[in-house]
């Protein structure tokens, strides 16, 4: 009797172990199919933008963006050249304030 028990308690451990391996198993099926299915996603997003990028430079409108901005650029660094000479040129039209020194 006292083997035969020893056997009885010898299995369901061996039992608890396939159990728990099928269990590991099945969590390592999950979480790869769950990365595989985001690494679609993303594959899909990134291929959604690149044909988005690629259309607008199909199109011209990347290129008049661009020239576009530039323009802008361009205007305000003029204006803020035209302002900085007409204030110098206010400011060397002006009367000296500065009071001459007693002598």
């Amino acid at each position: 009797m006292l083997s035969s028990s020893g056997l009885m308690a010898a299995q369901p451990a061996t039992n608890r172990t396939d159990s728990l391996s099928e269990q590991a198993e099945k969590a390592k099926l999950r979480v790869e199919s769950e990365q595989l299915k985001k690494a679609r996603e993303a594959a899909k997003q990134t291929e959604a933008r690149e044909k988005k990028v690629l259309d607008r430079q199909e199109s011209g409108d990347w290129e008049s963006e661009q020239r576009e901005k530039a323009q802008q650029q361009f205007n305000k660094r003029e204006s803020r050249q035209e302002k900085y000479l007409r204030e110098a040129k206010e400011a060397a039209s002006r009367e000296r304030k500065i009071p001459k020194p007693f002598e």
